[in-house]
Parts: structure tokens; sequence; C-alpha cells
């Protein structure tokens, strides 16, 4: 099979092509022939930090190969998508039976992997802010995967004003056509109104202006790899709270509630509710420019690679 390796720290130029053996499935693992993996901003920072090479994990989608032992609920030819922990970027991959869903005969590959775990984050970090009906919620990167689905998914929620924070104005357009009230930009002195809640996708310096935007009593919930410092103060003369979200915690401690919020995710899909939105489709061979795409923040949606 062919996969991306990682050789060491230092960018998208150290991502070459090669020849691997591929994987057995063990014990309650799939074995998926890929049809498109997406590409995330935690394992685009890993390549450029991490000075030991890791596997390239990540979302994937394709047709089931192979199975191990006890897998039950699915069978060979069934279309599925998930989280791979191990080569992701690759002709074959490896899934946990238990990280596995099917695809609706109506989606597409590329669909369900620009939606299902992009769309679980934006799901969880709504649950964890207790964003209801009539709150008002800003996202940050909200023209990124998971962002644009945030969006989207707060004002199908009920939510009375959207806010969408981007690097750019030239991301306007695209996170209004989401639902978003109004736009701002991070350089901005003022991110207009407080909100009720933030969900913060960016952290890092960020993180001052997103505290500094909520409402008395609101809440920030912080679910970046890009870690930053929240100033205690800040949260204290707003009397406002801030929260940190792992998705693969809820999949590892929450097993059945992950299950009904990735059944939710693709009703959602199916009423039109959601709209995943894919920036580009990029051979497997160019991994290096699906980075350099997600490094350079000019993505509007998911950045996909297809072998």
């Amino acid at each position: 099979m062919r996969r991306i390796r990682y050789e060491a720290n230092g960018g998208p130029e150290v991502l070459f092509l090669e020849d691997a053996p591929e994987p057995e499935p063990a014990p309650g693992e799939l074995l998926i022939r890929t049809e498109a993996i997406g590409v995330t901003l935690p394992v685009v920072r890993k390549v450029r930090e991490v000075a030991a090479p890791i596997p390239l994990g990540g979302e994937v989608a394709g047709i089931v190969v192979g199975m191990g032992d006890g897998v039950e609920g699915f069978a060979l030819g069934d279309r599925v998508t998930g989280l791979c922990f191990s080569h992701g970027y690759a002709d074959v991959a490896i899934l946990y039976e238990a990280m596995a869903s099917h695809i609706p005969d109506d989606a597409s590959a590329v669909d369900a992997v620009a939606l299902v775990r992009s769309g679980l984050i934006a799901r969880g970090v709504l649950e964890a802010g207790v964003a209801g009906p009539g709150d008002s919620v800003l996202v940050t990167a909200a023209a990124s995967a998971v962002g644009s689905l945030a969006v989207q998914y707060a004002r199908a929620r009920g939510a009375a004003r959207v806010v969408a924070a981007v690097s750019s104005s030239q991301k306007a357009d695209f996170v209004r056509d989401l639902g978003a009230d109004e736009v701002v930009l991070y350089s901005d002195e003022s991110w207009g109104d407080p909100v009720d809640v933030v969900l913060d996708g960016v952290g890092g310096d960020l993180l001052a202006p997103a505290v500094r935007a909520l409402a008395p009593a609101g809440r920030l919930v912080a679910f970046s790899s890009g870690g930053g410092v929240i100033d205690a103060y800040e949260l204290l003369v707003r009397g406002a709270s801030a929260i940190g979200f792992q998705m693969a915690a809820i999949a590892r401690t929450k097993p059945k509630l992950y299950a009904s919020w990735r059944d939710e995710l693709w009703a959602e899909y199916r009423a039109g509710t959601l709209r995943p939105r894919v920036h580009a489709c990029v051979p497997l061979a160019e991994a290096a420019r699906a980075h350099e795409i997600i490094e350079s923040r000019s993505n509007l949606g998911k950045v996909v690679l297809v072998p």
C-alpha cells in the first residue's frame, strides 16, 4: 500500500510518499480501503512541533475490506468512517470498531470525513458551553471544518445571535452564508457586544480577547490544541467560566452519548440543517500541499486527501 511517511519536525517538506506493508486487523478492528482522509490542525501541528516521527492518524472514510475477530456490527463491503489512531494517511487504514460508523447511501466518503469528526466536536462544544435557545454564541476559527459546522449547529439549536470570528475579511461572505449574524476579525479592537458562549478552536494569544468577549456569567469552551493562558481575573470580574473539551474523552468514557450525537449528525445532514463544506480535495501524494493550506489558515471548510 501507499502511505505518507513523516520524517522529522520542520513542516510540510518532511512528508514523503512510501510503499509499506498492508496492516492486519487485530480483534475488534476494521481494515478499510480509504476513499477520503481528513486533514486536521492537530496533526499538522504535530508535524511542525514533534521531533520524533509519528503515524499520521485522523479521520478516514472508505470500504471495509477486512475484519479482526469479534467484530459484530460491520460486514465486508460496508462503507464506514471514523478516527484512525495509526497510519491514516494511506490507501488502507485500521479503525477500531467502536470508533467506526456507517456512511449512509446518500452521502459520499468526502462528506463523511467533512461531517462526522468535526460535527461531533461542534456538537460537543455547544453541549459543554450549555448553549441553548436564545443564547448568543461566538465561534473562533469559524471558517474551519469544525467552526463552519459549529456556526450552523448554533443556529439550528436556536441561538439568538451567532458571531463568527475569522482571521481575514475574505472569509466574511463564507461564514455569513453558514448563518452567522455578525463577523469580526481577530485583529478588531472589540468583538462587538458580549456573548453568552465563546467556542474557541484557536487558543494561544486569542484566548485573551475571547474571554473579554464574554457577557456576565458567560462560558468559554476551549477545544484547541494551540494551548494558551487564561487570565483568571478576567473570568472573576465577569463571573464567567472556562471549560476544556476533548472529543476523545467522550468517545472513551461515554460511548452511548457519542453514538447518539453521531446519529443526530446524520439526521441533521439528511434534513439539510448541516452542510459540510470542503475547501479542497488533494491527492494523497500531495499531502504536503494539504498541510500548507491548513497552516496558512486559508481554508474555507475541510481539506481532504483522496487516495
